[in-house]
């Protein structure tokens, strides 16, 4: 969490993932929980959130937090793709896009390979410091090579 404004108490947590299920419930899709296939070890947490009030419309996020172990092995990138994909195949959504603290220098290298470029960058929002709004449309998906 060393981009996020403060690391979760357990309170905070039980929070947070009572509305990851909120989300399945309510959505069908939300963070999922990565493992390593050799030995099941816990990488992070890798995923979709919907949001309709940060960039001014609806949109659906690739969102990803690893262990600080398993940073810089293409976990991220792999499994970023993997929930863009999904989300465009599933969800009928024109694009996806990545918030991304201004700062987060290696989660803006995941959202360059997954394809996203830079949109805009915010300064006041929910997430208490400034983030870029990374994105990719339906048709760029369409066109890649990845």
């Amino acid at each position: 969490m060393q981009h996020y404004p403060a690391v979760y108490d357990l309170a905070r947590a039980h929070v947070a993932l009572e509305k990851v299920c909120a989300s399945y419930e309510r959505l069908g899709y939300s963070l999922l929980a990565v493992e390593r296939k050799p030995d099941g070890a816990f990488v992070g947490q890798v995923g979709l959130l919907h949001w309709d009030d940060v960039d001014g419309r609806e949109d659906v996020e690739v969102a990803y937090m690893l262990a600080p172990e398993y940073w810089g092995a293409g976990y991220a990138t792999e499994a970023a793709r993997a929930c863009r994909d999904w989300a465009f195949a599933h969800l009928g959504v024109d694009r996806v896009v990545s918030f991304i603290v201004t700062e987060n220098h290696s989660s803006i290298a995941v959202a360059r390979r997954n394809g996203m470029r830079c949109l805009k960058r915010l300064d006041s929002n929910r997430f208490g410091k400034p983030i870029y709004v990374y994105g990719i449309s339906r048709t760029q998906w369409r066109e890649r090579a990845d």
